[in-house]
């Protein structure tokens, strides 16, 4: 019985710190695909060491590697990876070299002309060897392009990066230092009831006041409690106006009930009003607070302050939204598809990744 076609991704460092993470996972929905993270021995070695000695490691490393089934194809993503790639490709006879272009290599900031001179070669032999060759931006593309090179575009995607819908987000920011005076259940309790509210937490968090306390401890998880600590003034006031609105969501007690805390003032000085609890000193600044009582009314009170600040671009955020992954993968599947490998049912398979104006793909 023939083994099963598959693909091998030499991934130049882990699969979670790649930096085409999400083309990589993308691909990884086929189960004929399989990634290969690097060895102890690491690919900049093979740059520094003679092309003999590089080669002999190869081929060693190769010949240690227990690939599943029939490899179709061995993608790379750096030079220093062809020595591997190649060894790879002459033990599994009729599989394909595939390589990525994501930087101008040799002319990386840590590149000595020694190992510049090792990039071009090695780069070089990639092109020529590669049934496929792949890069992330028009430019690199037009480079190999004067240089007789066939590339493919096939840009970055960010999937994988949290999209928050930008039109409803509200955006407050908490200023001063944090501990005892704040009642984080009812903080928490905002700030989970409202997922499309980010607050920027502006001081330093006195840890000791808190220890124990679980409330505070659950805010500290909540990817929209967004942790800043202490910032000098002129940088404080720059983020807060990226803010809606400022929030105080302190304990309703006697000692907070008398005190009226200068961050609201200084909020105002940006425009921005404060959200606080029923707490009577604050209305010494009457003008610049809005007063609520309970989660419910919090929220209302937030959401009317939405916008208070620059919207974002709907008809870009709908372009961004475009680049998936999958779509900029399409050459990729199209041809893995061709050479028998599985790819899921769903996978685009349609015309090359381009792009002309915003929203506007073209074949």
């Amino acid at each position: 019985m023939a083994s099963k076609p598959t693909a091998v991704l030499l991934l130049p460092r882990t699969l979670d710190g790649f930096i085409q993470y999400d083309q990589a996972q993308d691909l990884l929905r086929s189960k004929s695909i399989v990634a290969i993270e690097p060895a102890r021995v690491p690919y900049g070695v093979f740059g520094r060491l003679s092309l003999g000695l590089a080669e002999r490691l190869a081929r060693t490393q190769a010949a240690r590697l227990k690939l599943p089934g029939s490899p179709r194809v061995v993608m790379m993503f750096h030079p220093f990876q062809y020595p591997l790639a190649r060894a790879l490709v002459d033990r599994n006879q009729g599989s394909e070299l595939w390589y990525m272009l994501w930087d101008h290599y040799e002319h990386a900031y840590d590149a000595t002309p020694k190992l510049a001179t090792r990039l071009r070669l090695w780069h070089d032999a990639a092109l020529r060897d590669s049934a496929l060759n792949f890069a992330v931006t028009n430019t690199l593309v037009e480079i190999e392009a004067a240089r007789g090179h066939a590339v493919a575009l096939t840009p970055s995607a960010a999937d994988s990066f949290p999209k928050p819908e930008p039109a409803d987000s509200v955006v407050a920011v908490a200023l001063g230092n944090i501990g005892w005076r704040y009642d984080w259940e009812l903080l928490l309790a905002i700030a989970s009831e409202m997922p499309e509210l980010i607050v920027l937490m502006i001081g330093t968090v006195a840890e000791k006041q808190l220890t124990g306390d679980l409330a505070f401890a659950a805010c500290r998880k909540l990817p929209n409690i967004v942790w800043l600590g202490r910032r000098p003034d002129e940088e404080a006031a720059r983020l807060m106006l990226c803010a809606d609105v400022g929030i105080l969501p302190f304990k309703v007690d006697p000692f907070n009930d008398a005190g009226i805390p200068n961050r609201i003032l200084k909020a105002a000085r940006l425009g921005r009003r404060t959200i606080t609890p029923m707490l009577e000193g604050v209305l010494t600044y009457s003008p610049a607070v809005i007063r609520v009582d309970g989660v419910t009314q919090w929220v209302e009170a937030l959401r009317a302050q939405r916008a208070t600040r620059v919207a974002g671009d709907p008809a870009l955020r709908e372009w961004a939204l475009q680049q998936s992954a999958e779509s900029i993968d399409a050459v990729l599947w199209r041809r893995l598809r061709e050479l028998g490998v599985e790819v899921p049912p769903t996978a685009a398979t349609g015309a090359d990744w381009a792009v002309s104006d915003l929203g506007e793909r073209r074949p």
